[in-house]
């Protein structure tokens, strides 16, 4: 689906993960009743839901918003001591172009990391602006993990998807995660995975089809994403 879609809840999607793994084995998204984040590596797909506490998705399970890919590093970095505002510095300088996509790796050791999740909701559903105000939050420190996420190029700002970064978090143990937020890196792999082409499809649900997509929402897309 689209990021205007869900900002305005239209939390309910036909397409099952079993359905999501024939496009790709890494990303983000959500699930169904906005019922916590998702986190994809390695072809395994986690569902951080409100506790925190991550459990393997069920391929029968549906998302109403997702991006994924099949994750083939271009390149590596070794980084070290950096905030989230570094990291994405860093990123910036090291890629060759702001109209391409990324697919992003961190794996390593973080001394702090920050993360969000949000409750199932139900209908008629809130906007997201309103859902995640329910909002919890979880710090970690001195733990290893990996983020994983995206850089999109800013013309997808019209409401296509998140412009800029979009980062989750997972632990290395796969037991806890979330929407990121927040991070220190302390000594870690940046891999990047230069990705000049997207595929895009959209629910069949009666609320998409209805739902008016006009006009962008930059202001709401910002605080939901915790920018």
């Amino acid at each position: 689906s689209t990021i205007n879609a869900l900002l305005q809840g239209v939390y309910d999607g036909g397409k099952t993960f079993g359905m999501l793994r024939e496009h790709g084995d890494f990303g983000l998204g959500t699930f169904n009743t906005l019922d916590g984040e998702m986190v994809a590596v390695d072809g395994e797909f986690y569902q951080v839901p409100y506790d925190g506490r991550a459990v393997l998705a069920d391929d029968s399970m549906k998302t109403p918003f997702a991006a994924v890919t099949f994750f083939e590093p271009d390149v590596s970095h070794n980084i070290s001591g950096m905030n989230l505002t570094a990291l994405q510095a860093y990123i910036d300088e090291n890629t060759p172009s702001e109209n391409i996509f990324y697919a992003i790796l961190v794996n390593g050791t973080f001394s702090y990391a920050k993360t969000r999740s949000v409750p199932a909701q139900e209908k008629p559903y809130p906007l997201l602006a309103d859902a995640v105000k329910n909002q919890s939050v979880f710090e970690f420190h001195n733990v290893t993990g990996i983020l994983v996420g995206f850089k999109s190029p800013k013309y997808v700002d019209g409401g296509i998807n998140v412009a800029g970064y979009h980062l989750h978090f997972l632990t290395t143990d796969r037991t806890a995660g979330g929407h990121l937020l927040d991070v220190e890196a302390e000594e870690a792999v940046l891999q990047i995975d230069y990705t000049d082409g997207f595929m895009m499809e959209l629910p069949d649900t009666k609320e998409f089809l209805d739902i008016d997509l006009s006009g962008k929402k930059e202001e709401e897309l910002k605080a939901v994403e915790g920018r």
